[in-house]
């Protein structure tokens, strides 16, 4: 029997980061609501292009199909589409194949207030104030940023990358690092380096993350033929001294990545550019932006970095 969706690991998604919405938001703000609808109307049937967040949600999805009698994951389209507007985004879903059955269409108004109905542990969205809206409210939500996203549909594996402050845990140190300079944030560190940081805003779905990665060992265990899907990795700025508080913190959570880095500063893209994430987490701008291919980027807009 499937989970109930408050067993589930669930992330929200905007059709505005599934699919590429370029054109029909060009029409919207050009041309105002009522052409809109009739543009939709006319185009019901031209499938929508693939968008920056497509391959991860694809791949996301793809749990399920080794775990059908769990299906613990699901994916819920949160839309401002009315259903009338919102029935080309549908069709584009089912022409892919992407197995969405839950949709909210809340025809112009912002959809964070809904996400904790549907136990959402991620808020995916091109629309920057749906995300901020939802990050001050104290729920997770990242802004997908543009991105020439590549797809290649023989990988399976499903790789996905964490900064840590900010967005993994809170940003205590953070703002420790930004008032009072590296040497008293590490003198911090390893003054608190026993006392686990408090969760950050994306925190439940490393976690949830974690859980699953668990499940695949045990059917690992069960099958050696089982191939695992999830990879997780960390890819923070810190470095030695500060590095101990990171692992104190996921150990006392019961959580651990595959992979960590701790860069001291240096340039976050030389390593994504090699591990090549389908979507990377960070609540700086700056880390975002520097040159690292093709890899979709999240700007998760919390604490003192977005003040």
């Amino acid at each position: 029997m499937p989970y109930p969706i408050e067993q589930k690991l669930v992330i929200g998604i905007a059709s505005s980061a599934l699919f590429d919405l370029t054109a029909s938001h060009q029409v919207y703000q050009e041309s105002g609501p009522e052409e809109y609808r009739k543009y939709q109307e006319q185009h019901l049937d031209t499938i929508l292009e693939r968008g920056v967040a497509f391959p991860f949600i694809r791949r996301f999805l793809s749990i399920n199909k080794l775990h059908p009698e769990a299906s613990p994951v699901e994916v819920v389209l949160f839309s401002r589409n009315s259903p009338e507007t919102g029935l080309r985004v549908m069709n584009s879903i089912a022409h892919y194949g992407l197995d969405i059955s839950r949709a909210c269409f809340l025809t112009g108004q912002s959809p964070y207030t809904y996400l904790p109905a549907f136990n959402t542990s991620l808020f995916l969205s091109a629309n920057e104030v749906d995300v901020r809206n939802a990050v001050n409210a104290n729920y997770p939500a990242g802004l997908v940023l543009p991105s020439r996203t590549e797809d290649d549909e023989a990988d399976g594996e499903l790789r996905i990358a964490f900064d840590f402050d900010g967005v993994i845990a809170d940003d205590e140190s953070e703002a420790v690092y930004k008032s009072k300079g590296i040497d008293r944030f590490h003198t911090h560190e390893v003054e608190r380096v026993t006392i686990p940081h408090q969760p950050g805003p994306l925190a439940d779905l490393f976690r949830k993350l974690s859980a699953m990665q668990q499940m695949e060992q045990a059917a690992e265990r069960a099958d050696p033929g089982y191939k695992k899907i999830l990879r997780i990795a960390i890819v923070t700025a810190r470095s030695a001294p500060a590095h101990e508080r990171v692992v104190t913190t996921l150990k006392s959570w019961g959580v651990s990545a595959n992979e960590t880095f701790f860069l001291g500063g240096m340039e976050k893209a030389r390593v994504l550019s090699i591990l090549k994430p389908h979507m990377f987490f960070d609540d700086q701008l700056g880390h975002l932006q520097a040159p690292a291919g093709n890899i979709p980027m999240v700007h998760v807009p919390f604490g003192i970095a977005n003040r």
